[in-house]
């Protein structure tokens, strides 16, 4: 048995019975050690942080391009930073930047919230930004290929598809497209919808970064024959932009309606516009009989029809003899048929209400209805809602779910053959193109505004609906209870308009159109390969940069 001076002796030799074995490096020479993760992830931060920075500014610049500032420039000028900012990145750097613009696009765009809480706000502005996330991870790993300009755009599309629908239904506010609905982009619409237009926008400015970044690359000994990649790009981006122009917007009509808007109006914006029940049932009915006075009296001419907005009846007409009473009162005064929006009990589920349009005849009284297909998340119901209240106690304030409708609001009213859609409902594609399809010769939107008055949010719908009507070749119209009311033509043009928080009566010739656009009979088709082409190009990206490390590693050997 060896002892233990042998034993000491094997160890510092750096030898064993088996052998002699490597000896440990001295302290001095070892590798270096790593950084700390907290300091590796400051010194990223101070890395990145000027990009980051840009992209922030990049976001805000999106969010002024929408009402109610309609900035609409400023949407090329914020895509193509954002190109130019995730270009030859790595996804997961691209994802950063993407957030980055994300957040601080939807928290201006969407600030409007704030009445319900700066929470809200920042929540569904995280939740908003994730999908701008997955965008600039897909920006950055295109970047590399042929063509990136065009799967730039191509993204930008399945961006919004997702955000369109996911979670819950989706939440399709801050599209590109609603940036421009006075832009020359805008007749695109009647080509591909609203999606197109993204398209359109998001190509034109990926466009504009390539020239941009091609002239950056130029700046030092740079030859005028370097630059025409430069000037072909710019002129491609300016022929997109100016594309709308060469499209035809159809407005010819087959026939027109007289209609009068009512807007109510409410006794203050905010949580608790409602006031007192039965207060802005009795303003809808009194500017009703107002008008009929001036009707009786010469002052006005009769209409075929008179719209109300949404919530207009605070009180459900079937079940509280006094809200219905005053409707039919109100509508028998004018004579003519009113649809009357209103909240309506549930007939088996307790504690659930239809937010639903009615054609009211003077003779017949309340007749067909139209419910809200898609109620608002957290806001018209509360997804597991037992759970949240706990964590989250405004929640509480949400006494009663809405249920969705389960058809197209399809309506004759009076003479007309229209399509009702509910407030938000207008920001859906699908919704509107189905009632369009199904035979709407003109488009209403029922929306009750009041608690986001005066915050910019009653602007962004309105756009929307600008948006709609050349998309569908309809015209608009926007009854609201304290605001924005409108009448927008087929060819998006804002013809009548009653302010906000302003009780008034808007009197208007509307054209009836039974043409349909390309977009109407293609639907989704053009949103579902715009997007599909954006994936394959995130694929491609991925499996070339897959094949070139592969073969990084062959020559390594």
């Amino acid at each position: 048995m060896p002892s233990g001076s042998d034993t000491t002796e094997e160890a510092v030799s750096g030898s064993t019975p088996d052998g002699p074995v490597p000896l440990a490096a001295p302290a001095s020479a070892a590798a270096p050690a790593r950084p700390g993760r907290a300091r590796r992830l400051a010194a990223l931060a101070r890395r990145e942080a000027p990009r980051t920075g840009l992209a922030v500014v990049a976001g805000l610049l999106l969010g002024l391009a929408f009402p109610p500032y309609d900035l609409w420039p400023l949407s090329l000028v914020s895509v193509a930073a954002l190109s130019l900012l995730t270009r030859g990145r790595t996804a997961r750097q691209g994802a950063w930047t993407g957030f980055a613009f994300g957040l601080s696009f939807f928290v201006l765009l969407l600030k409007w919230l704030h009445v319900i809480g700066w929470d809200a706000v920042v929540g569904l502005s995280i939740a908003e930004a994730c999908f701008l996330a997955l965008l600039g991870a897909g920006l950055a790993v295109t970047s590399r290929l042929p063509g990136w300009p065009v799967w730039t755009a191509c993204l930008w599309v399945a961006q919004e598809w997702a955000r369109d629908r996911l979670p819950l239904g989706g939440f399709p506010w801050g599209r590109l497209a609603f940036a421009h609905t006075g832009s020359p982009l805008t007749p695109l619409a009647a080509l591909g919808g609203a999606p197109l237009v993204t398209f359109a926008v998001a190509l034109a400015a990926a466009l504009l970064a390539a020239c941009a970044g091609t002239l950056w690359g130029l700046r030092e000994n740079g030859s005028l024959r370097r630059a025409v990649p430069a000037l072909e790009a710019f002129g491609l981006a300016a022929a997109v932009t100016l594309a709308g122009v060469l499209v035809p917007v159809p407005t010819k009509a087959d026939d027109t309606v007289d209609i009068a808007v009512v807007q109510g109006n409410v006794q203050s914006p905010g949580m608790d516009f409602l006031g007192r029940p039965m207060m802005i049932t009795d303003n809808h009915a009194t500017a009703t009989e107002k008008l009929a006075a001036d009707v009786k009296a010469g002052k006005a001419k009769k209409p075929d029809l008179v719209i109300w907005p949404e919530n207009s009846s605070d009180l459900d007409p079937y079940q509280y003899p006094q809200a219905y009473d005053r409707i039919d009162q109100a509508v028998k005064a004018i004579g003519v048929p009113v649809l009357v929006g209103a909240l309506v009990d549930h007939p088996t589920k307790e504690g659930y209400v239809f937010n639903e349009g009615i054609v009211w005849d003077p003779k017949k009284g309340p007749g067909a209805s139209y419910t809200k297909q898609h109620p608002v998340p957290f806001g018209e119901y509360v997804p597991f809602k037992e759970q949240l209240s706990k964590i989250i106690t405004r929640f509480q304030r949400v006494t009663r779910n809405f249920y969705p409708g389960d058809h197209t609001g399809l309506l004759k009213v009076g003479p007309a053959r229209l399509g009702d859609v509910i407030c938000f409902e207008v920001a859906y594609d699908q919704i509107v193109h189905d009632t369009v399809n199904a035979g709407a010769r003109a488009l209403v939107v029922q929306t009750n505004n009041a608690t986001y008055g005066r915050t910019g949010q009653p602007e962004q719908q309105l756009a929307m609906s600008k948006l709609r009507a050349v998309e569908h070749g309809r015209a608009v119209v926007t009854a609201a209870t304290s605001g924005i009311s409108a009448v927008v033509a087929p060819d998006g043009t804002v013809t009548h308009r009653i302010p906000e928080f302003t009780q008034g009566v808007v009197s208007a010739r509307i054209p009836l159109r039974d043409e349909t656009t390309l977009a109407d009979r293609v639907g989704a088709a053009p949103e579902w390969a715009l997007a599909i082409v954006g994936l394959l190009s995130c694929a491609a990206a991925a499996a070339i940069g897959r094949r070139g490390r592969t073969k990084d590693e062959k020559g390594q050997q």
